[in-house]
């Protein structure tokens, strides 16, 4: 009590002498504050997407509010779009009408399509209506919340406020109505095949159903040996369901309850999973708590990379960004570990000690998704590594691009072996490396069956590759939704090849090292030097004609020869040599960067600004890395310059605003650039020290680093280790305008 009477200088002394010492997490940052998951909703507004994007979906940024927890099974978001159609997200921002709140499982920033979905919409008004025509409502952004753990919108037609929150494989809804009428939801699956069904436990207020699953790509329509289910459980008595019986969709009535609220289990296995899911994660109606409950989650994920100073909207692109990045490859498991096989397996399969992932959008996240997940989340890669290993054990090759729990031969490029090999060479090695590796080397050396081929399994062309050091363009490569794209697949092929001969050489296979490492040069394959571009080129050496490299060409994938040319992360010094040398080849960037050609939005030359310093030009790299960062990344609805791709566009952000970026995956290094903030803090685990990054001097009209210290040492190299970040330490880098 005597506390009281002391003046306010004593005060201050009496705590810091008589009380115990405020925990250090209590002074963490609130970074939850700064996402805004609408980022990416609406077509870009960046500099150079009108110039570059092809038509239709990719100038957009293909993303949606996804409410929940980081990698969640299902999401909840609001639903503008009835369909579960190709390239169609389930939430634009232009849209004028809520069609309802979907459970979700589209790959954010795709263009692909959601699977075993099911949509909730509260309504009120005429119910014959209602269930002939889906209910939908107007709503204006003004009375839209949007967060990683909470939703909130108005329904206008209606006057119903309508809320979303979740958990990792369960959600929570909350509908307050006016009282006034009747105050009803509509529940629909999202089957654009009309497949699947919804029962009626009336007794216990339950809703359960299922949503049958369907291929993409390779063995497109074809059932992908599970489904989408649900338990839906209210906390209201029903006064009527129409129809009475098992039906795609149904209208349940809960009388003029002004309050309803709505709790949701999701499973890939059962409807008892769903269920047990459920009761595990929610356990009681507290909707208040569970959003607090996830927001605590979120912040905790969100705080492993604290950033000081920068401007608001800096804050709001760097955690917006990460929020992205912890939304795909999703967690397929059970609560109890159970899971759906891969490839048409039928049956469940337990994963013990492991969380169990799907949904590897592998041509974009390899990049730099993955590799920022080994410095963040050793723990979740070595579990996705494991789900990867499973996955070739239970389908007979190691996937390319699985999603929807099956082969696909979606994209090109052999790049979860790339992944794998990345994360192993970042000492994420708890894995069976022996079953990992045989499943590896199939793909790079071996042929599948014709029905394999067909069904998505194996390299494509890699009988061309194999023989001919590259993929003429007489390999149309059919089998494949991306067809041709010769110069691409070598390219990539070539890279993949270095990889996996890093993870070769680490087990001890030192022949199959020798070889890989050879065929990683299979770039120069393709590579004219006459014209110091890569190029379609035939069986018989010729090249193809008329070439132009600014040109988007069918040998190339999503891009041209000039955007493709820089494509050879192993082996930049051999690329300069190709080139005439730095001074040529710095040349050339120059040109490609100043002409416009480079194209942010799509990932094949994501690494290109970074050259520059592998080049000897470290200021030109700084200057361009900070000019993507401020054109072509915004905070409003528009503000990624093309679809998101799973996390990657999101993760170039996020690693170049903190200063580096994983050029060549599995080489275990990162090319410097130069921070967006004052002091940037990554904790890599809660054991190791934070490696903690300062830039001396830092504003925004001063991009270059004019002086480094690495650990109170001078520094003055151009790459990071990663293993320099991971133990911790301190870099300190001199800001400067020139």
């Amino acid at each position: 009590m005597f506390i009281y009477k002391l003046n306010v200088m004593n005060r201050v002394l009496f705590l810091l002498l008589f009380i115990p010492a405020i925990p250090e997490a209590l002074f963490a940052q609130s970074p939850l504050q700064y996402v805004d998951p609408l980022i990416g909703t609406a077509p870009a507004t960046t500099v150079f997407a009108s110039k570059h994007s092809e038509l239709g979906s990719e100038i957009k940024g293909q993303t949606y509010p996804a409410v929940g927890r980081p990698f969640a099974m299902t999401q909840w978001t609001p639903e503008t779009q009835l369909t579960e159609g190709k390239c169609i997200s389930p939430y634009y921002y232009n849209d004028k009408i809520i069609t309802g709140f979907r459970g979700t499982h589209w790959m954010n920033g795709s263009c692909t399509q959601d699977y075993g979905t099911f949509t909730l919409m509260p309504f009120s008004g005429n119910k014959a209506d209602a269930i002939k025509i889906s209910p939908t409502s107007k709503y204006s952004h003004s009375n839209e919340t949007a967060s990683p753990a909470y939703y909130s919108v108005l329904l206008d037609d209606f006057g119903i406020r309508a809320e979303l929150t979740g958990s990792v494989r369960s959600g929570m809804m909350r509908f307050t109505f006016s009282g006034k009428e009747h105050s009803d939801v509509f529940i629909r699956i999202n089957s654009d095949r009309k497949e699947g069904e919804i029962w009626i436990d009336k007794k216990n207020n339950l809703i359960v159903g299922y949503n049958p699953v369907h291929r993409i790509y390779q063995g497109w329509g074809q059932p992908a040996g599970f489904s989408g289910y649900f338990v839906i459980q209210f906390n209201k008595p029903f006064t009527s369901v129409v129809p009475d019986s098992s039906s795609q969709d149904l209208m349940v009535d809960f009388g003029k309850e002004k309050t309803v609220l709505v709790k949701i289990g999701t499973s890939f296995t059962s409807i008892a999973a769903a269920r047990n899911n459920l009761n595990t994660e929610i356990t009681g109606w507290k909707f208040d708590e569970l959003r607090k409950t996830s927001e605590k989650v979120w912040n905790e994920t969100l705080n492993k990379i604290q950033v000081t100073g920068g401007t608001k909207d800096d804050r709001v692109k760097f955690y917006t960004g990460l929020y992205h990045c912890y939304q795909l490859p999703r967690i397929v498991s059970d609560i109890d570990g159970s899971y759906p096989g891969f490839a048409q397996d039928t049956a469940v399969h337990k994963a013990v000690g492991f969380e169990y992932y799907d949904d590897f959008s592998m041509w974009d996240t390899y990049r730099s998704l993955h590799p920022l997940m080994t410095i963040l989340e050793p723990k979740r890669t070595l579990d996705m590594v494991k789900s990867l290993i499973a996955k070739a054990e239970q389908g007979g090759w190691m996937p390319i691009f699985p999603c929807w729990n099956s082969y696909t031969a979606e994209m090109i490029g052999d790049h979860v072996s790339t992944m794998i090999s990345d994360a192993y060479m970042k000492r994420i090695k708890d894995f069976d490396t022996e079953t990992a590796y045989r499943y590896m080397r199939q793909n790079a050396f071996e042929q599948p069956s014709a029905e394999e081929y067909k069904d998505g399994k194996g390299r494509r062309a890699l009988t061309s590759y194999m023989k001919y050091g590259y993929i003429p363009l007489e390999d149309s490569v059919w089998e494949a939704f991306h067809r041709r794209e010769q110069v691409s697949r070598t390219l990539e092929y070539a890279f993949d090849d270095y990889a996996l001969a890093q993870f070769a050489k680490s087990i001890g296979k030192i022949d199959d090292y020798n070889v890989l490492m050879k065929r990683s040069q299979n770039y120069r394959n393709v590579f004219d030097v006459k014209t110091g571009y890569v190029r379609g080129r035939y069986i018989d050496g010729s090249w193809i004609a008329p070439f132009d490299p600014t040109k988007n060409a069918d040998y190339i994938c999503e891009g041209t020869p000039f955007q493709y040319t820089w494509y050879v992360p192993q082996d930049i010094p051999g690329l300069i040599d190709l080139m005439g040398g730095k001074l040529a080849f710095l040349k050339r960037l120059n040109a490609f960067f100043e002409g416009g050609h480079y194209w942010h939005g799509n990932e094949p030359d994501h690494q290109a600004s970074y050259l520059f310093a592998l080049a000897g030009d470290a200021s030109k790299t700084q200057e361009w890395v900070r000019r993507i960062i401020d054109e072509e990344y915004g905070t409003g609805p528009g503000g990624l310059s093309g679809n998101e791709d799973a996390g990657q566009m999101s993760a170039w952000l996020v690693c170049s605003m903190m200063g580096f970026y994983p050029v060549c995956p599995a080489k275990g290094e990162y090319v410097l650039s130069s921070p967006s903030f004052d002091e940037i803090k990554i904790q890599s685990n809660s054991k190791a020290k934070p490696f903690v990054i300062k830039a001396v001097g830092y504003t925004p009209g001063s991009p270059y680093v004019r002086s480094m210290q690495l650990n109170h040492a001078p520094f003055t190299g151009c790459t990071l280790q990663h293993a320099q970040i991971v133990e911790g330490g301190e870099l300190i880098m001199n800001m400067s305008g020139k």
